[in-house]
């Protein structure tokens, strides 16, 4: 699991550093501060996948710039030190020991990683073999191929063969599949498998959905990105499990999953439902196996949604901030702030109201109209007519306004 992240000279701050806590972490904050990128760190911190980090050496940065990780995995500790630019010296580390680690990208993309699988695999050369499996959204629903070797079955075939054999991993499916469910009323259940098309051959997953059943192909960008990350649980799971019988190894004990705007294409009602989903979910594959979120998210409701299961001592949210011309990312002091509204006119989010700008912008001039008496009656007669233009009558700011409005002569 990743414990700690730092890094200077590079991204978009001069200096970022990440304690990480063991089991839940959030990253919110405005678009374009680096989120992602803190997301794309973590992985090759855990992964080392590529052969650079993702990140360019800062132009105006006169300093050394650098990554740097600490890694707890099967019972050792590690830290990595990569200098980044032009003239950095290529370092060696020994091979990742974190267990398994799954990437959801947002746009319908996984990565994933696995300890026994994605190794050094001729024991001579100093640079590990760090090939990971990486999904296009085609690749995770048809094939991952490589070299002429089939890496992945891909969803449609391996659902449909789990199906007709009824075997473990098809129970393990249904399973998370009722996990990640939006609600009792919208079970994720799979129906028998279809054809859709004369000119494909393949029988197509269904779904139960409570109108009939849906092909997968044709469900909607939600249920995809939720099924998707549904079998690729199981797959790798599945996978790391063959692995470790197949060299007499022991199956990990955790599991790291990183997931860049977490709420992508999800109705408000899934939003609540999926972040503790998520936590319940590795479970189902397996009760014993840890799992460690480190999650981007734009949505109050999932931040809501986690107060109750929030825990200081393995959970923790980072706040993104651009303060003058530097990005900051402070380890937030957790408290629970109440419903979404509440949330989006937090320090979090930054909002002064969670209205449309035109209903914020005549409350702000209502706030301030309320403490100034001597202000000319057409001003507030303009201020009214505003309020009376863009909020509802049951709006709750009325009945701080309506005395001062009756109080100028405005009729209510």
């Amino acid at each position: 699991m990743l414990e700690r992240l730092e890094m200077e000279g590079v991204g978009p701050s001069p200096r970022l550093s990440f304690e990480f806590a063991p089991r839940l972490n959030l990253l919110t904050g405005d678009n374009g501060l680096g989120k992602t990128f803190v997301l794309e760190l973590a992985w090759w911190a855990l992964t080392r996948h590529w052969d650079e980090p993702p990140a360019l050496r800062k132009a105006d940065w006169h300093g050394p710039s650098f990554i740097k990780a600490g890694i707890r995995g099967n019972n050792a500790q590690i830290s990595i030190r990569r200098e980044v630019g032009p003239l950095a010296p290529l370092e060696f580390y020994g091979l990742p020991n974190n267990g398994l680690t799954i990437y959801a990208r947002v746009d319908g993309g996984f990565s994933v990683w696995d300890r026994i699988r994605n190794r050094q695999r001729d024991g001579h050369s100093p640079v590990p073999f760090l090939q990971s499996y990486d999904f296009t959204p085609n690749q995770l629903w048809n094939r991952l191929e490589k070299d002429g070797r089939t890496l992945c079955n891909g969803l449609i075939q391996d659902w449909v063969a789990w199906q007709i054999k009824n075997a473990e991993p098809f129970q393990r499916l249904k399973r998370v599949l009722t996990a990640l469910s939006p609600g009792e009323q919208e079970p994720l259940v799979p129906g028998e498998p279809t054809r859709i098309s004369v000119d494909d051959v393949r029988d197509i997953p269904t779904l139960q959905m409570p109108y009939g059943v849906v092909p997968l192909t044709h469900a909607s960008a939600a249920v995809k990105r939720i099924v998707g990350l549904a079998y690729l649980l199981v797959w790798a799971w599945e996978e790391h499990e063959r692995a470790a019988a197949l060299r007499h190894e022991r199956v990990t004990d955790h599991i790291v999953l990183l997931v860049d705007e977490l709420e992508a294409h999800l109705h408000p009602r899934w939003q609540r439902l999926i972040l503790p989903s998520l936590l319940e979910v590795v479970r189902a594959l397996r009760e014993d196996v840890k799992v460690q979120v480190i999650a981007v998210t734009h949505s109050p409701l999932v931040l809501a949604s986690v107060e109750p299961l929030f825990d200081e001592a393995q959970d923790a949210l980072f706040m993104f901030d651009l303060v003058g011309q530097e990005v900051q990312a402070t380890k937030a002091e957790w408290r629970p702030r109440g419903d979404a509204n509440a949330w989006l006119t937090s320090e979090v989010f930054d909002l002064k109201e969670p209205r449309s700008v035109e209903a914020e912008q005549a409350i702000t001039a209502a706030k301030a109209a309320l403490k100034d008496p001597n202000l000319p009656i057409e001003e507030v007669r303009r201020i009214h007519n505003e309020l009376y233009r863009v909020l509802r009558d049951t709006d709750p700011f009325w009945p701080r306004w309506l005395a001062r409005a009756e109080a100028a002569g405005i009729e209510p």
